[in-house]
């Protein structure tokens, strides 16, 4: 089966979050798609630190950590595949993804959607594409 849409995969880069990509690569390797890895991260924080400086890091915390998804499991899987790291609520980067690209899929983890159940429930009822969650 060849599809022209792709899987968005949300990620926070925990070990849940890596199992669920590594579940994402298998769907999209079935389906023959391209996987997006999205991972999202507010300005919420106190800083020590000018706006500038802790995006940069935040962005260069989670390339180092996508590096390593890299070797393990993304470059053998022969799957297209990017990362995504924008600012914002997970739900409406989300929502603004699957507005501008054509998604066959919305991967998750579990723990993703039960750890801000409002933002869960807001993301689900704007949906315009299947959600797939992960245990």
């Amino acid at each position: 089966m060849n599809m022209s849409k792709g899987i968005l995969c949300t990620v926070d880069f925990s070990e849940t979050s890596e199992e669920t990509v590594k579940w994402a690569v298998s769907l999209a390797k079935e389906l023959n798609c391209s996987l997006t890895i999205l991972y999202t991260y507010r300005l919420t924080k106190k800083f020590n630190e000018d706006v500038v400086a802790y995006k940069k890091r935040m962005e260069q915390q989670a390339v180092e950590k996508f590096e390593r998804w890299e070797s393990l499991f993304l470059r053998p899987s022969g799957v297209r595949y990017t990362l995504k790291a924008e600012i914002g609520f997970m739900s409406d980067r989300v929502e603004d993804h699957t507005r501008k690209n054509a998604v066959s899929f919305l991967v998750m983890d579990k723990k993703m959607s039960t750890d801000n159940r409002e933002t869960f429930n807001e993301l689900v009822e704007h949906m315009n594409v299947p959600l797939v969650i992960v245990p």
